[in-house]
């Protein structure tokens, strides 16, 4: 006869209990912990079950003997309460809530959810559901101030966690990633923040559930390993039949010829000479490309054949600026794409190639800048069953740490995920409105004209911004108004006031190592040094570095200096911050290692553990910091990244600085809903593109000087009408971007379709208003 045990536990008795053992697990307050009887080499020891709400169960494993302390950055104290019970039979530890039920089995650890109906909601796989490697951060990646970071931050581990998935199963969510892909079932997914890509670490089902993890560090969905160089996944041949490699051929604008085999296409990093600790390791400049050669203007050409080793749909990742083909087999896999030479794109696509056949493959490559990038990389294969499973792999944790959320739909997942991260902030109405941006005014006569023609013209608009670069050149961080072209800030922020408009102004976490306010945070220790050390200059050819918003005192700081530049300065006149650059994005273009070194350590432990959160702790410190100085306001933050959380800071993402193309409108589409089916509900873009194509601007100035609209012409039009069509029906509707400048009236003539298409559903939004405006209400609530 098989004996059961059954514990009716209320929360209010959980809350105060002290500890109790049963038979397999110990519990103390709503935490049950196992230690479990078969412990696998690479698998868990202990396992930790948290009931946080009928609808939520935390799991948490580990390989130690026990469970490190640590807070959480994304979950908020919870206080709600949950009645459930307990029971054990056999090896089996079972916990029933008013909802769902969870079954672990004590010797292995594997965890089962259902539903009260016994229907599988998820299950970790048998063998290997939870699978743990020690790892311990590589010098290089602390970099310069090694010294800072005690010994025990340096070693955590990486896990995997696994899991069953059936074929009718779809995910959505991950956060906001530009390669076209809605359903993220059997896809690849690398989870780091960029200039383009914001990665969450929330997934949600059609199942009606989600899994949030308490991960801050890089991140994989799907395959846990990385992209492999072709050479490692195929036999390669040269155009002429030679096994060994591809044939590349370089031809620069004046016809100079190289040609030379490639063993991979690998040319995706650049690296200062300056570097130490690149130097060791890494030369300066592009890697592998070949010396002097003249990319600006130039056609390369790589072409052969692959063979594979088995039959498989093999999954590409491309990395390319300029413009890219890609023929496999005879077949165009990625007709053309473009990407501006110092904003890279990375591109996902897969196709069949069978085995043991020299399948051709051809890669054309035009690169559109003195300095350009160009990459093709392969998933080693991997069987359908493999592909179809739940796989979340973590670089660098000190324990596997997620929460099960189920519900009768997916908005009841969605609350779950607020229950833990959150709130929605309720933003200001006039955030619902058109807003009106372009890189960049350069000065309060820009910004007052610009507005009062939108006035006089009768075109609704809410928002004007000022992007980067208003203060003096050198002066990065300053957070100041150049007074020759800002003469008198206080009286443009009235003018903008009296019609009726907002002001939002762009401030960065970034500092020129001369101004006063980097010197005062770094009196403090609270300066990233590797870029200061590196001698690295922007684009402008100032140095400088980032903040380390991990800190408390240092956000506290930096709002304080915000504050006293800009908000109480001009009498709370600025409406809305957008805060650039928090990824943090310290330099383009650098290999994952040198981007650690360069954003770090932190307060809180090495920037590898805490790589993804930066933006979640710069938000908290302007929504608190202006909390702090006007409590009556609305607070609203624009942020070119984001992180499971945000949502309660006041805080809004766009998708940075993509292309104005018509692929580059499409994976917005995309992008936009698995962003906000992460539980981010304020989401938007660049109306029309950020970086342009020079076709487009040849174009423009060719009708300025003739007043002809050629065929490029014509296409711009369009694509910025189409582009404000979609833009009207996503949470921010807002147009941005680098010249032609993209006012309306820029865009086109008065009696042009592409005009009055724009002022049409710029019109449409404000008839929108109340509905977008209770829908906001409802998000909140």
């Amino acid at each position: 006869m098989r004996l059961t045990k059954t514990l009716l536990i209320s929360a209010v008795l959980l809350m105060s209990a002290t500890g109790m053992q049963a038979a397999g697990f110990n519990q103390n307050g709503n935490y049950l912990t196992v230690q479990l009887k078969q412990h696998q080499n690479f698998g868990p020891s202990q396992i930790r079950l948290q009931v946080v709400s009928d609808k939520i169960i935390r799991v948490q494993a580990t390989a130690e003997q026990g469970f490190r302390d640590k807070q959480s950055l994304i979950i908020v104290p919870q206080n709600g309460k949950a009645n459930y019970k307990v029971e054990e039979q056999g090896e089996k530890l079972i916990i029933t809530t008013a909802a769902m039920r969870a079954v672990l089995n004590e010797a292995t650890g594997q965890i089962t959810f259902y539903d009260l109906k016994d229907h599988v909601l998820l299950n970790e796989v048998a063998q290997g559901g939870k699978t743990f490697k020690p790892f311990t951060v590589p010098d290089r990646e602390i970099g310069v101030d090694i010294a800072k970071v005690p010994e025990a931050q340096k070693h955590g581990w990486s896990w995997r966690a696994l899991f069953d998935s059936p074929d009718n199963e779809a995910f959505y969510g991950l956060g906001q990633h530009q390669s076209e892909e809605l359903n993220m079932k059997g896809k690849n997914e690398d989870l780091f923040q960029y200039n383009t890509k914001v990665s969450v670490p929330f997934v949600i089902s059609n199942k009606n559930y989600g899994i949030l993890w308490d991960s801050y560090s890089y991140c994989r969905w799907g395959n846990p390993e990385d992209y492999l160089q072709l050479n490692r996944a195929f036999k390669l041949y040269d155009k002429d039949g030679k096994e060994g490699q591809l044939t590349g051929t370089y031809v620069d604008k004046n016809g100079q010829k190289i040609v030379r085999g490639e063993d991979s296409i690998y040319f995706e990093y650049a690296m200062p000479e300056t570097s130490e600790i690149c130097n060791k390791t890494d030369k300066g400049g592009i890697q592998n490309l070949p010396k002097g050669f003249a990319l600006n203007g130039s056609k390369v050409v790589y072409e052969g054949y692959v063979e594979a080793p088995t039959n498989s749909f093999y999954q590409f990742i491309l990395y390319y600026a300029g413009y890219m083909k890609i023929y496999i087999d005879g077949k165009l896999v990625v007709p053309e794409r473009w990407r501006t030479a110092w904003n890279p794109n990375s591109f996902k696509f897969e196709t069949p190639i069978r085995k043991g056949v020299k399948t051709p493959i051809r890669i054309e490559w035009q690169p559109d800048g003195d300095v350009s990038y160009c990459g093709l990389r392969v998933a080693a294969p991997r069987s359908e069953a493999e592909k179809n499973q739940l796989s979340i792999w973590s670089e660098m944790s000190p324990d596997m740490d997620y929460y099960f959320i189920a519900g009768q739909n997916l908005d009841e997942v969605i609350s779950g995920y607020r229950t833990l991260t959150g709130k929605a902030s309720l933003y200001p109405k006039w955030t619902l409105g058109f807003w009106q941006s372009r890189e960049r005014y350069q000065s309060s006569k820009d910004i007052e004209e610009n507005l009062k023609k939108f006035r006089d013209l009768k075109i609704p608009v809410d928002n004007i911004v000022q992007d980067w670069n208003y203060w003096k050149l050198d002066s990065w961080g300053s957070h100041e108004f150049e007074a020759a072209r800002y003469p008198n800030p206080q009286a443009m922020l009235d003018s903008v006031h009296a019609m009726n408009g907002r002001f939002m102004i762009s401030v960065w976490p970034k500092f020129y190592d001369t101004v006063k306010n980097y010197k005062e945070l770094d009196s403090k220790g609270w300066m990233y040094h590797q870029a200061i050390k590196d001698d690295i200059h922007d684009w402008l050819g100032f140095r400088g570095s980032f903040y380390d918003a991990y800190d408390a005192g240092a956000r506290k700081m930096f709002w304080r200096q915000m504050d006293e530049n800009l908000y109480t300065k001009y009498k709370f006149g600025i409406d809305a911050w957008w805060m650039d650059a928090s990824e943090p994005n310290v330099r383009d273009c650098t290999p994952m290692w040198y981007r650690k070194a360069l954003s770090g350590p932190t307060a809180l432990g090495t920037s590898t553990e805490y790589f993804n959160a930066y933006s979640i702790v710069n938000a908290d410190a302007i929504y608190h910091g202006q909390r702090s100085v006007n409590p009556n306001q609305r607070v609203f933050l624009l942020t070119r990244s984001g992180f499971a959380g945000e949502q309660r800071y006041s805080t809004a993402t766009w998708s940075g600085d993509i292309a104005t193309r018509w692929e580059d409108m499409r994976a917005q589409m995309t992008a936009g809903l698995n962003y906000s089916m992460a539980g981010l509900p304020f989401w938007g873009m660049d109306q029309g593109g950020f970086c342009v194509e020079n076709r487009y601007v040849a174009a423009q100035q060719e009708f300025d000087k003739t007043g002809k609209e050629n065929a490029d012409l014509k296409e711009w039009r369009e694509l910025q009408a189409r582009w404000n069509q979609f833009g009207c029906f996503v949470p921010l509707y807002r147009t941005h971007g680098q010249w032609p400048t993209r006012e309306v009236w820029n865009i086109a003539p008065a009696d042009h379709p592409a005009y009055k298409t724009i002022v049409a559903y710029d019109k449409l939004r404000y008839r929108l208003m109340p509905y977008l405006y209770s829908m906001a209400g409802m998000v909140h609530f």
